[in-house]
């Protein structure tokens, strides 16, 4: 299953629990709906951060982002630091990882075009999905994904090789995240430990954000559109997501979300003029559809 966990194109967190108005005002939109504004949501989220680069860079973008995102979170949760043992190991090293695939997927927005960083993040996700099936259905769509990545090696000559290597650690990030989100489910209760985590994140974002920005960081605007960032990306998507689970099997759901990639790039086609290639949309294709296709076939217990 490759989507029940994941995020921004590179900017995906645990799904905290709505207040009960705002739930059952999302209960009134259909589901499938519900997942494609989340998926927007994201995504004009991403291109509206890149637009903050020239500014505030790409590290800077993403310690605003996740100090206001942590903020909210704490704010909404409340969580006492008293965990156990058995759960701080799993927060910090969430926090950790939640912060260098957001650094990692915004230096690869910073370099190549939206929707190749989304392609080439999703592709962590999709060896979670996979790892470990002896399936030939599943060996196909692995090789189908891997038809992808050679056709966007075919236009490297046009991207930056930075670019898509940042792009390649968010994946790996982005896997790593997925297995840590369930152990963090299971050791915490409600949004605490996402709290928790997030505010790990923010720290461990805000030296490097400090360094690359300075005071630039403290800009009404720059706050301004980073709050807007947040909310885009984590608030309004997260809460979309969890309502929909509730009525939706998570293997639609996954096939909803395997979409992403492909809205990643309308988004950078729309909001920041970046045009693909037409062997980089063929690439693209093929990860959505790789994705699409070990979503449907995917085993329940996956």
């Amino acid at each position: 299953m490759v989507s029940v966990h994941v995020e921004d194109a590179g900017n995906r967190l645990p799904r905290p629990r709505p207040p009960a108005s705002a739930g059952r005002v999302l209960g009134l939109v259909p589901a499938p709906l519900q997942v494609l504004v989340g998926i927007v949501s994201v995504q004009v989220g991403a291109s509206l951060a890149k637009q903050l680069f020239s500014v505030a860079g790409p590290a800077g973008t993403v310690a605003v982002r996740l100090f206001f995102a942590a903020l909210v979170l704490l704010l909404v949760w409340r969580p006492a630091l008293r965990l156990g043992r058995r759960a701080w190991p799993v927060v910090l090293t969430y926090g950790v990882v939640l912060a260098l695939m957001n650094l990692s997927f915004y230096q690869a927005l910073a370099r190549i075009p939206q929707g190749i960083a989304v392609t080439i993040e999703f592709l962590g996700p999709l060896v979670v999905a996979l790892a470990g099936s002896r399936r030939l259905i599943d060996a196909l769509w692995a090789l189908l994904a891997a038809g992808g990545v050679v056709l966007l090696a075919e236009t490297r000559g046009d991207l930056s090789t930075a670019g898509l290597l940042f792009a390649l650690g968010a994946g790996v990030c982005w896997g790593a995240y997925i297995l840590l989100s369930a152990a963090l489910g299971s050791r915490t209760s409600e949004g605490k430990g996402l709290a928790l985590g997030m505010a790990v994140a923010a720290i461990i974002a805000m030296p490097a954000g400090v360094t690359e920005a300075g005071t630039g960081l403290l800009s009404p605007w720059i706050l301004l559109i980073g709050l807007a960032v947040a909310l885009l990306s984590s608030v309004i998507p997260y809460s979309l997501e969890l309502e929909a689970l509730r009525k939706i099997p998570p293997r639609v759901f996954g096939v909803l979300m395997s979409l992403e990639p492909a809205v990643g790039a309308l988004a950078g086609l729309v909001l920041l003029g970046e045009s693909l290639h037409a062997l980089q949309w063929a690439a693209l294709c093929c990860v959505v559809a790789a994705s699409i296709g070990a979503t449907r076939s995917a085993r329940p217990e996956v």
